[in-house]
């Protein structure tokens, strides 16, 4: 569907829980947040019916996230749900990676075609010290057994946070050259737990593509890498993978955002960084058919603005976790 700014509207991202079994220092305080009530969360039936919904007003595409998705119960039962509309042509997933290996079988044969990771540092101790309780080797399992199940691309989102994993950009650089591995630099954005200390953490992309291009010969540009975000991608000469750059904060790439977002309570949210949301929880509970559902669907994507507000700085209450990045 396309909207009043002649985007076109074909990227569902999903919040399927406000639970996460890491507590990043930038995402939540570390005793996490209040879960949302069981009750209130929607069911993997109601998430699916909302894709059918959506499918019928031009989504192509969805990604699974949270929270961290992989906690969610019989999680995989809904990438069958999704892989069986016939109009969804990919599904992918945002997870942190700890669970993943374990379940990336089952995820692949029910219809995951490719798989982000976030991870932030390649040291397990400063790992631990973002996470505060994450376990690094877990998830380099994880991103191993995605290589070796070839879901691709894998990428890596890295938040960049100065003086904390700063110094090893041209680490993570590095990890292109040899493996199919697409590294992601994302700015640092003002939401929820990192908003009061986001200006003195913040490194913009321009920083970190000069810091790389000062180890490494300059980047050749790519054109693009699979996927519907909005990174600037490069690649070192020869690499396997690339090197991308998601400007947020430092340049707005809000007039080739594709996408809205279902929070899992069942709000359906055009931008991240917005405040209007719309209820689809209480009509799906209410009986709404496939056909009223879309028509909310499309109305949310009337409603999408043009650009977001970040500078105004974060004034919901919640944090990242509870909103699905």
């Amino acid at each position: 569907m396309i909207d009043k700014y002649n985007r076109n509207i074909n990227y569902l991202r999903i919040s399927v829980t406000d639970r996460c079994n890491l507590r990043c220092v930038y995402c939540m305080p570390p005793e996490g947040v209040k879960n949302t009530p069981h009750q209130e969360i929607l069911s993997l039936e109601e998430f699916a019916r909302v894709v059918d919904a959506a499918s019928d007003i031009g989504i192509r595409k969805v990604r699974i996230t949270g929270g961290e998705p992989l906690v969610r119960k019989n999680i995989v039962d809904l990438f069958k749900k999704i892989s069986a509309n016939p109009r969804i042509d990919d599904i992918s997933l945002t997870t942190n990676g700890v669970l993943f290996a374990d379940m990336a079988e089952d995820l692949k044969q029910a219809g995951l075609n490719r798989v982000n990771f976030s991870l932030d540092s390649l040291n397990p101790d400063t790992f631990r010290n973002i996470t505060r309780i994450g376990n690094y080797d877990d998830v380099w399992h994880g991103i191993e057994k995605a290589l070796a199940l070839e879901l691709y691309p894998v990428k890596l989102n890295v938040v960049a946070v100065r003086g904390v994993n700063d110094h090893e950009f041209v680490d993570f650089a590095r990890l292109t050259k040899d493996m199919p591995i697409h590294v992601r630099f994302i700015e640092l954005m003002p939401i929820g737990e990192c908003n009061p200390w986001a200006v003195d953490n913040f490194i913009s992309a321009d920083e970190v593509l000069m810091r790389i291009q000062q180890e490494f010969a300059p980047l050749e540009t790519e054109v693009k890498v699979t996927g519907s975000g909005p990174a600037k991608y490069y690649r070192l000469p020869g690499a396997k993978g690339t090197i991308g750059f998601i400007t947020a904060i430092s340049e707005h790439f809000c007039a080739g955002c594709n996408r809205l977002r279902l929070t899992a309570n069942g709000q359906l949210r055009p931008c991240l960084y917005g405040q209007q949301e719309f209820d689809l929880k209480t009509p799906l509970r209410e009986g709404a058919d496939r056909q009223e559902l879309a028509r909310l669907i499309a109305k949310a994507i009337r409603y999408k603005p043009s650009q977001h507000h970040m500078e105004e700085g974060w004034t919901d209450q919640r944090v990242m976790s509870q909103i699905g990045g």
